[in-house]
């Protein structure tokens, strides 16, 4: 009977044990052919409630048993946890279905791969460099506030005494909006202090300082006992990295600006001079004036990244990351005068009087000269098939999908007719890139200046109604730049913020513009690189920092979670009612002029892989307009994150082939400049009085 019982005993222990293992189900979901829509939803049995979710993707939060907006075709993994530490790992797939979702699926691992590789943070590798954001204090802010609404805030009485530890909940403060008085609770614990005396304004929507100054909403902060690091809605900790390919190309810059002697500054003048025609050859060899070589590359850079890219660098790094980006726009003219002076150096002219130039001869030749042969073909084929990508991706389905969506959004009748808006586009482009460089030059020289004029004068005007508020504003962005909140990285995470935007936005460095810039008309490749260093200044130091300013003097950089475009068409329209729809229109046009640019920057890398040929030009014409039907009517997320990643990864074989042949760009520099100052340079008041005596 004892036995029986000990294993009546044994069995009711053995079923309580499994009673309590956590059974997990999942419910996974594909609701349309649109991408990144997937979801999965778990149901939990056994185990102690409440139960916690710790999911890869970082977006979801570690409350949520649901996580959305999953990519499909890619595992996403889960640890569900009861409240007596009891867990279980389980890996569940949206399984993909609409051949979009199949390549943005396939292509997600990989964009996740090249990153790791573009993103790669070498600081923390070698363990200089924390790349976790901690906060010191926790910052009480005024009770419903919002940026975009009219309202006053007075601190109507202190709960707690400056000082004093709290615990998160307890009240500590009555604040009246609008003359209601609302308790405001701490949300952390530690030691309270006080930020205002009682009865003074927290935040006033009417005083033009309060709008500007990053976090006049805060009227206290709770001290911690220790730091606490930021984390992610799924409990990973946040990271301000400092990533390779920005140390990659903010190092070259400043390299190229040391070795040539600030070239930046002291060759600013002389670059007006040849920009305005000053010193043109009719009767040098090349295909298009130093203006037409400058808008055409120009023309290629400035696009949605001066206007949405900004907007998320201002969110991210705060009013600060504008000086950030300043510099490093600066340095950036000097890593353009190097590449695009040698990509005149090496072009080929051949007997029709076609030009073929830029980092794939430089490389190739270049560095064959030094002996270097077997280095230059595969440094030159890598950039090339680097650019080709580039060039249907970032430069052509990239801006197609986004300027597709964005008109969409100010003109609802586009809605849902990306594909004949893509056909649209696509016929315009060819009209335009049938010509080659010299209609692409003629277009972009009449659209570069009107649709920079029409943003620039925007910018202006926006600037201009909100004049008083220039003092806040940069003090705003001079503190940002050097005292900035933990919670925007501190001053690395505000200084990475700013140059990565730069670096993005005016590709120094990535060998673009050489393409273009080598089909001026110039006997003096160092004059191309004088007009060249233009570039960054246009782009960077005047397009880049309009577009923050606007955001800072409107108050609209301490908006959140909206995105890039909305914020920056938000911030014109809080001055211009009627702007955003101009906004939108200089968006298209932006795009457009980026993708005809970039049509000739990849058909030259595909002529230098299959041969110089009208056949093979004709060919990849095709396929470009292809591609720009496709960016258009299609969502292609990772493709397109993808193809915008070869832009970056263009850098690494031309910034190595420019560290190699500095010495040779030095040189020429200072032959050019002896000729300069001697007067043996052509220049056009010269001719015209010798014709008058």
């Amino acid at each position: 009977m004892r036995k029986y019982l000990l294993s009546l005993l044994f069995s009711f222990s053995i079923f309580g044990l499994f009673a309590q293992e956590l059974s997990v189900e999942a419910k996974i979901g594909n609701p349309s052919k649109v991408i990144n829509n997937g979801f999965i939803e778990l149901e939990v049995e056994g185990g102690t409630p409440p139960y916690q979710y710790k999911w890869s993707n970082q977006s979801t939060s570690l409350e949520s048993n649901r996580a959305e907006g999953l990519t499909e075709g890619i595992p996403y993994d889960v640890t569900v946890t009861d409240s007596e530490g009891n867990s279980v790992s389980k890996t569940f797939k949206v399984d993909a279905e609409a051949i979009t979702e199949h390549f943005n699926g396939t292509f997600a691992p990989i964009v996740s791969a090249m990153g790791s590789v573009l993103f790669w943070d070498p600081f923390t590798a070698i363990g200089i460099y924390d790349p976790v954001v901690y906060a010191d204090v926790k910052r009480i802010a005024a009770p419903e506030w919002d940026p975009t609404e009219q309202s006053k805030f007075v601190l109507t009485e202190w709960l707690v005494e400056e000082g004093e530890h709290v615990n998160e909940g307890d009240p500590v403060a009555v604040v009246s909006k609008n003359g209601r008085d609302i308790t405001v609770n701490a949300n952390a614990s530690g030691s309270l202090n006080h930020f205002l005396d009682e009865g003074e304004v927290v935040y006033d929507s009417e005083n033009k300082e309060d709008v500007i100054e990053q976090g006049a909403q805060y009227f206290a902060s709770i001290e911690y006992d220790e730091p606490v690091a930021l984390l992610h809605p799924n409990g990973d900790p946040q990271m301000k990295n400092i990533p390779f390919i920005v140390v990659w190309l903010v190092l070259g810059a400043l390299f190229f600006t040391l070795r040539l002697g600030f070239i930046n500054i002291r060759g600013f003048k002389h670059s007006l001079d040849l920009a305005k025609g000053k010193y043109d050859d009719p009767n040098a060899p090349g295909q298009v004036t130093h203006f037409q070589a400058l808008a055409t590359a120009v023309s290629g850079t400035v696009g949605l990244g001066n206007i949405a890219g900004v907007a998320v660098a201002i969110s991210l790094g705060g009013a600060g990351a504008t000086m950030w980006m300043i510099l490093a726009g600066l340095l950036g003219m000097s890593s353009k005068f190097v590449e695009c002076t040698l990509g005149v150096k090496y072009r080929f002219i051949n007997s029709e009087g076609r030009v073929f130039g830029g980092p794939m001869n430089y490389l190739r030749y270049g560095l064959e000269k030094r002996g270097k042969r077997g280095l230059g073909k595969f440094l030159a084929a890598f950039f090339a098939i680097l650019a080709i990508g580039a060039s249907f991706g970032g430069g052509n389905m990239f801006q197609a999908n986004q300027s597709f969506s964005i008109l969409a959004g100010e003109f609802p009748m586009l809605e849902g007719n990306g594909f004949i808006f893509g056909v649209v586009v696509a016929i315009l482009v060819g009209i335009v890139i049938i010509g080659g460089i010299s209609s692409i030059a003629r277009v972009t020289g009449k659209i570069v200046p009107v649709m920079a004029a029409v943003y620039v004068v925007g910018a202006l005007v926006v600037i201009g109604v909100n004049f008083e508020n220039i003092g806040p504003a940069f003090a705003a962005i001079w503190d940002g730049a050097f005292s900035p909140s933990a919670i925007k990285g501190g001053v690395i995470g505000v200084l990475i913020v700013g140059f990565q935007r730069a670096a993005f936005s005016n590709e120094a460095g990535v060998g673009s513009a050489a393409i273009a810039h080598s089909a001026a008309k110039t006997n003096n490749p160092p004059s191309e690189g004088f007009v060249a260093l233009l570039e960054p200044f246009i782009d960077t130091v005047v397009v880049c920092t309009l577009t923050a300013l606007v955001l800072i003097f409107t108050g609209m950089h301490e908006v959140e979670g909206v995105g890039g475009v909305e914020l920056t068409s938000s911030a014109f329209g809080s001055v211009i009612s009627w702007f955003p729809y101009v906004l939108a229109t200089a968006v298209f046009l932006f795009a457009f002029s980026t993708m005809i640019s970039w049509s000739y920057y990849g058909m030259r890398a595909w002529t230098y892989l299959f041969g110089k040929s009208k056949k093979n030009e004709i060919l990849y014409k095709v396929l470009f307009l292809i591609f720009v039907v496709v960016g258009a009517s299609v969502s292609l997320g990772a493709v397109l994150d993808f193809s915008d990643m070869m832009i970056l990864a263009m850098s690494f074989p031309n910034i190595i082939g420019l560290y190699i042949m500095i010495g040779e760009v030095s040189d020429d520099l200072k032959e050019y400049s002896h000729k300069l100052k001697s007067g043996q340079l052509f220049k056009k008041a010269q001719k015209a009085q010798a014709k008058a005596s």
